[in-house]
């Protein structure tokens, strides 16, 4: 059994957020702690837990994550400066809420990912 989240309540709209974009297979939220000018959110509606659970049946929606990032990042104007999109897998590589999720950050010179 796949465990509720954070954001299956957001999705649903049980609690407030700064949702941009939603349709039946993703939705797209501002990251209440933003670290960049633009830092938004992009979920599937269905809950996969990590990267790891993506299954085959998941390859659609993984795309319209890509979709939607794009054309956030044109709603937001950063598409031509430029823009980050990263997804953390388990605890050592970042993830906090297992729920698949992508972070689109621009708005400012990012600099190195690692160093």
């Amino acid at each position: 059994m796949v465990k509720e989240t954070i954001f299956s309540k957001i999705i649903r709209r049980e609690i407030p957020s700064d949702i941009i974009y939603q349709d039946d297979s993703v939705t797209a939220f501002r990251d209440i702690s933003p670290q960049a000018p633009v830092h938004i959110l992009i979920i599937p509606n269905k809950i996969i837990p990590t990267v790891n659970d993506i299954g085959e049946d998941d390859e659609k929606v993984l795309g319209h994550l890509f979709t939607v990032a794009a054309k956030l990042a044109k709603q937001e104007g950063i598409d031509e400066s430029g823009y980050r999109l990263i997804m953390n897998c388990n605890k050592d590589g970042g993830q906090e809420v297992y729920h698949l999720h992508m972070h689109l950050l621009g708005g400012k010179q990012l600099g190195k990912l690692i160093g």
